[in-house]
């Protein structure tokens, strides 16, 4: 296996979930469904930092975020969606670390994680926060890593503020059930100051949908042409929704000590493909599976996602395993 490919060890088998299972509702009124977004979201075109303020408007409404049929260990990400509503969200007069640890104490997990919040706990006086994805960054017999994509609306007196982060989840399975161990929010780093074109063109682009970290990677600089490249020639054909690019991702592959493509700002996850949720059992396999090809024809050495092909130009060059079972991974070796 090539160095930075995203294949993790000792995957877990996947399970059959009942359809029609009904999610429980997580945290509090802030934790949100995946689409539609509220109409106050940034515009999918805006090259601007996600941090736009507006005088006098209202906190947007949002709902709740559920697994759906398709979900591998969907109790996982119910448990890591449900922390990070608890700490991102909180209704006037209950901002603070304190009152969030309380919230965190309620979910009977350590309030110790409230520390590790950084930006999805600012200073505010009254916070919603809706879920885009819940990714799996690596899924194990005993422990996982989810990457919650996060929009947040912040009120501040009689201003409302967008913004956002994707935190990285850390879980272990103990005899009662999984709980959480860390937090690793995104830190995408300041922005460059005059992006190269490829980048301000991916930015510009409305059938490349960025959450607040992608978007924060892109304007950092620290991410390679090759990604913006592929991103471009991908929405050509299709309207793609990113979860991922650079930062709230693990460090290394989960499972192993092989770094990760992405922190090295050389890959990037889609999690919807025209409107269609990649760990949806009604999305057509055959979209996912010419979607994969065109993004291995786009330049990608390693794709993964939840079919397996053949007919790559290396042997490995497609993988399919657990933790690809909800998006689709496009990794550059330069």
């Amino acid at each position: 296996m090539t160095d930075g490919q995203e294949r993790a060890v000792r995957p877990v088998g996947r399970r059959a979930v009942l359809l029609g299972m009904a999610g429980a509702l997580v945290g509090a009124a802030g934790c949100t469904g995946a689409t539609p977004e509220p109409k106050q979201a940034a515009a999918a075109g805006s090259t601007a930092p996600p941090s736009p303020t507006n005088s006098g408007a209202a906190l947007p409404r949002t709902t709740p975020w559920r697994p759906g049929s398709g979900e591998i260990h969907p109790e996982v990400k119910r448990r890591a969606v449900g922390l990070v509503a608890a700490i991102g969200a909180w209704p006037s007069g209950r901002g603070g670390a304190p009152a969030a640890r309380s919230r965190v104490a309620a979910q009977g997990l350590p309030t110790a994680l409230v520390a590790q919040a950084g930006p999805l706990l600012p200073s505010a006086d009254e916070a919603v926060l809706q879920v885009v994805d819940a990714q799996y960054g690596g899924i194990l017999a005993d422990s996982a890593s989810v990457l919650v994509v996060c929009r947040q609306w912040t009120r501040h007196g009689g201003a409302v503020r967008a913004g956002g982060t994707t935190v990285d989840v850390r879980l272990a399975r103990s005899r009662t059930g999984w709980t959480v161990t860390a937090l690793h929010p995104a830190r995408p780093g300041p922005p460059e100051a005059s992006p190269p074109a490829t980048v301000r063109r991916a930015l510009a682009e409305s059938r490349i949908v960025l959450p607040p970290a992608a978007r924060a990677d892109l304007h950092s600089g620290q991410v390679h042409d090759s990604v913006p490249t592929a991103m471009l020639r991908l929405a050509g054909t299709y309207r793609m929704y990113v979860s991922v690019v650079r930062s709230g991702h693990p460090l290394d592959v989960f499972g192993t000590t092989r770094p990760s493509d992405h922190p090295r700002g050389r890959a990037f996850d889609v999690w919807q493909i025209d409107g269609h949720a990649v760990v949806d059992p009604a999305t057509p396999r055959s979209l996912v599976e010419r979607f994969m090809r065109d993004a291995a024809a786009a330049g990608s050495y390693n794709v993964g996602g939840p079919v397996l092909l053949s007919g790559g130009r290396t042997p490995d060059q497609f993988f399919s395993d657990a933790t690809h079972h909800d998006h689709v991974h496009i990794g550059f070796r330069t």
